[in-house]
């Protein structure tokens, strides 16, 4: 059975989502430029922004596992 190629912008911004989870700087993207650089820093505020709104960070990894579930 052949394994998927994962999609890179959506580990992108499961990324930067987990950093701004974490509170890390948006400057430690990894990511230089392009789509993928995008995705981190969408995925690294929508994390700070939840943050703001009270979500706890049990809350934030839910949110996470729910838009991308792994299969």
């Amino acid at each position: 059975m052949k394994s998927q190629k994962r999609n890179h912008t959506e580990r992108a911004f499961g990324k930067g989502y987990q950093a701004g989870i974490a509170g890390r700087s948006r400057s430690l993207c990894p990511h230089e430029t392009g789509q993928a650089r995008q995705e981190w820093l969408a995925g690294w505020r929508e994390a700070r922004t939840d943050q703001w709104d009270g979500y706890n960070v049990m809350a934030q990894v839910q949110k996470l596992s729910n838009l991308h579930p792994h299969p």
